[in-house]
């Protein structure tokens, strides 16, 4: 495993990071892991030179956090590890346990590193845009978790451009801690963070980590295999043209011996576009198709025959709910 600088920041990750929303209570979706069956994804990841994992208070109403820091610390020096977590969505019925408030921020933070079992997370991710509290409420109370040193750095996810432009704005127009990192969704299915995200990311310095690079295991299945995606994430994808895709991944790995994962991973990972893939994981196995994965080169004209039936389609985001993204134009 090589471990690359993070954006413009000194902080140096693994090529892959561990995403853990599938580790915490299966009470809280079905799909999810139970702590026994986590352990050893965490323990192998660690084995297979993973340093940075994904977490979030809402995964699993804050069990995930407990899950993957007990688990993670109780292997590795907390030095060695870069944590992540994130902040935005209701924890519970309360009003004001929710979004990017001053309030909502400064509490959220304290019962997150609790739960971690840390004094400070590495990296502070927003999961979405607040439209209710005004940006420069939400920037300041983000910098003042840095201040205090329960964070290190702060990123952000699932918005539009012009957004994370005008937070980034309004923190260098106040002398305040910055957004280092960008996640979003990327995979071959889903590209439309290339028109104005990725070009903003690449100008301004910023990290970036893509999730859902098999597009939810649609890009993983063979072509009989009914779907595992879970729930509404299910609605995303599967219309002709993403089956089209599909069967050009097929195709591709098996002119070149690998699995469709193998090659869907791979064209993520491989992108013009730097990005460190955040991988989910059932089982080791997945994780250990991810890390050989960072090895397979696809050409141009591996590449070239993968992104050619893709059309311009919706933005998935939190002001754009989930459903199948729709053509913009279907001709």
């Amino acid at each position: 495993m090589d471990y690359i600088r993070f954006g413009q920041t000194g902080l140096k990750v693994s090529q892959l990071c561990l995403g853990t929303m599938s580790m915490g209570s299966s009470a809280w979706k079905g799909w999810v892991l139970e702590e026994d069956d986590s352990i050893p994804i965490l323990r192998r990841a660690l084995d297979l030179g993973i340093n940075f994992f994904d977490m979030a208070d809402w995964y699993s109403t804050g069990r995930n956090e407990e899950v993957v820091g007990r688990n993670l610390l109780r292997m590795s020096a907390r030095e060695r590890l870069v944590l992540a977590t994130k902040v935005f969505y209701p924890m519970s019925d309360d009003p004001n346990d929710r979004g990017l408030s001053r309030k909502h921020i400064a509490s959220a933070i304290d019962r997150s590193l609790a739960r971690i079992g840390t004094d400070y997370v590495d990296l502070y991710v927003i999961h979405a845009f607040d439209a209710e509290t005004p940006v420069e409420e939400t920037m300041e109370a983000l910098h003042d978790t840095v201040r205090a040193g329960k964070v290190r750095y702060l990123g952000a996810s699932t918005m539009y451009a012009w957004q994370f432009a005008k937070m980034n704005h309004v923190a260098a127009m106040n002398g305040w801690t910055a957004f280092v990192n960008m996640q979003c969704q990327y995979n071959l299915l889903y590209r439309e963070e290339e028109r104005e995200m990725l070009p903003y990311c690449r100008h301004q310095g910023v990290a970036v980590t893509t999730f859902s690079p098999l597009a939810r295991g649609f890009l993983a299945r063979d072509s009989g295999t009914p779907r595992t995606a879970h729930d509404v994430y299910q609605e995303y994808y599967g219309d002709d043209i993403d089956r089209e895709i599909a069967r050009r991944v097929r195709e591709v790995a098996a002119r070149r011996g690998v699995s469709a994962a193998h090659v869907a991973m791979a064209w993520v990972a491989g992108s013009p576009n730097p990005n460190v893939p955040v991988v989910g994981a059932a089982k080791t196995a997945h994780l250990e198709v991810a890390v050989e994965a960072l090895a397979l080169r696809l050409d141009a004209a591996d590449r070239a025959f993968l992104e050619a039936p893709y059309r311009p389609r919706d933005e998935i985001n939190d002001q754009n709910p989930v459903r199948r993204p729709r053509a913009l134009h279907p001709g």
